[in-house]
């Protein structure tokens, strides 16, 4: 009885131990999904083109004229709902510099901000995420100007759109 009862506890250790183990498909799966996705946002952001015009009168020859379009129709933002936590109010696009699943890992961030003459913010999506905004604009132009000058000292700034 002895010999049955510590066979079963061996048995009932060994598969769970055996069930606990991760499967690299899962993590492959997961891999190929972020990849496939990233792919299709490349592709789906508009290209700038340039167009070269020449006029030539019956006389005289003009110069060549050309017309570029803005390279901020190709920025990528990100759209979220958030939640204003600390500041004065966000608009239209904002500079995001750091996101934070504990709140004062943001408030460090948002005071060295504030130290270095930033009005940083602090606000929350859905999922918890605190985002620390540097600068928020009505623009998208000014918006893509804050955030190139800001990656001097944040690599990973990016834009997001209310």
């Amino acid at each position: 009885m002895k010999n049955y009862f510590l066979l079963g506890a061996a048995v009932c250790v060994a598969l769970s131990m055996v069930s606990c183990k991760s499967s690299e498909s899962a993590y492959k799966k997961a891999y190929e999904k972020a990849k496939q996705q990233r792919q299709t946002e490349v592709q789906q952001q508009p290209t700038t083109t340039t167009t070269t015009t020449t006029v030539t009168p019956a006389t005289t020859v003009a110069p060549v004229q050309t017309v570029t379009t803005a390279p901020v129709a190709t920025e990528s933002t990100r759209t979220e709902d958030l939640t204003l936590v600390y500041g004065a109010g966000l608009k239209a696009y904002s500079v995001v510099v750091g996101s934070f699943n504990i709140r004062a890992n943001a408030d460090n961030l948002q005071r060295t901000l504030q130290n270095n003459g930033y009005s940083a913010q602090i606000a929350t999506n859905p999922q918890g995420m605190f985002r620390v905004i540097a600068t928020t604009y009505d623009d998208l132009n000014s918006a893509v100007s804050s955030r190139n000058a800001l990656r001097s000292q944040y690599p990973d700034a990016w834009l997001l759109r209310k």
